[in-house]
């Protein structure tokens, strides 16, 4: 039997369904139920993204793209269905031709803004024109803040949080995503930018515990060793602080391991997270919201919230039920 170029593309495709599909009920068996990671930034093709999905156990993800990748995650979603429930923007926030950039990758596809991580204050007029568009385009915007350089010649991003009460109540209709060092730092009422991830009991009223309760317009990623860390340091604190943000929160890894097992250059370009070298940061972090939330919490934060809070299309594939 002579098998056609056409006919041999379209076995492919149907056999990466079929694989696709295999994949996320696995995930779904492992976790309890389907899970979104919603800080997956994109790799050099789509089976290095697969490999890390598959091995941490997770069904699908939201992608963090460059600008014109809208084309390509949109062939990929086609190829492999359910795994990349969406994708978020980003682009240099200093360069004059941002806004018509971001505005033409939602128009492409595009559920959010970001993750934005420039080294500019958190109050930039550059940060203000963002805030300002993701609210007029109707999507959340995702901002990286961190106060203190990893390295000695890294620098700052979005440094001010602390004063970012400002800007919530300036844009009450944009959807703000909290993200990295200093947001997850905050929780901490003694908090006072002198390391990136502090250790120890955490003290009550910390500026981000404030503002998740007082503005309907913040939400939390859980990702990295920024979130990791601030979720294993105080386990008292832990607990009472998930029961009260389970509508707010979102679960992401940020991860940079090969593997969803730890291979990989894992967080070794990160001195500071060394604490979870050679392990999978979306494992770790769901281990420990599996540990410290009721099922139906716990799918809360791994999957509804993603769908809610991003506006993802309800007609994914949700193999749990």
């Amino acid at each position: 039997m002579v098998i056609t170029r056409r006919r041999f593309v379209k076995n492919v495709a149907a056999l990466a369904t079929v694989s696709s599909l295999c994949a996320q009920n696995t995930a779904s068996n492992e976790w309890g139920g389907p899970v979104v990671d919603c800080h997956f930034h994109m790799r050099r093709d789509p089976q290095a993204n697969l490999q890390h999905l598959d091995g941490a156990g997770i069904s699908g993800a939201l992608l963090l793209a460059r600008t014109d990748s809208g084309d390509q995650i949109h062939a990929m979603q086609k190829d492999y269905p359910g795994r990349f429930l969406g994708w978020f923007a980003s682009t240099d926030v200093t360069k004059p031709e941002a806004e018509d950039l971001l505005t033409a990758a939602v128009k492409n596809g595009a559920v959010g803004l970001g993750e934005l991580k420039s080294h500019v204050a958190a109050a930039s007029p550059e940060l203000r024109r963002m805030y300002a568009l993701a609210g007029e385009l109707g999507v959340p915007i995702l901002v990286h803040f961190q106060e203190v350089p990893h390295t000695p010649t890294e620098g700052t991003f979005a440094p001010g949080f602390k004063d970012f009460e400002t800007i919530l109540k300036s844009y009450p209709k944009t959807r703000f995503i909290g993200h990295a060092d200093a947001f997850w730092a905050n929780l901490s009422a003694d908090y006072a930018n002198e390391v990136a991830y502090p250790e120890g009991k955490i003290k009550r009223g910390g500026i981000t515990d404030k503002l998740l309760a007082s503005y309907p317009n913040l939400f939390a990623d859980l990702y990295a060793n920024s979130g990791n860390n601030a979720l294993s340091r105080d386990p008292e604190f832990t607990q009472d602080f998930l029961k009260r943000y389970e509508d707010k929160l979102i679960f992401g890894s940020d991860c940079g391991c090969t593997d969803g097992k730890g291979g990989g250059i894992s967080q070794a370009g990160n001195p500071g997270a060394s604490r979870l070298a050679g392990k999978c940061v979306a494992r770790e972090t769901l281990t420990l919201l599996r540990n410290n939330l009721t099922p139906a919490a716990f799918r809360k934060l791994t999957w509804e919230n993603a769908h809610r809070i991003h506006k993802l299309s309800a007609d994914h594939t949700d193999l749990s039920k």
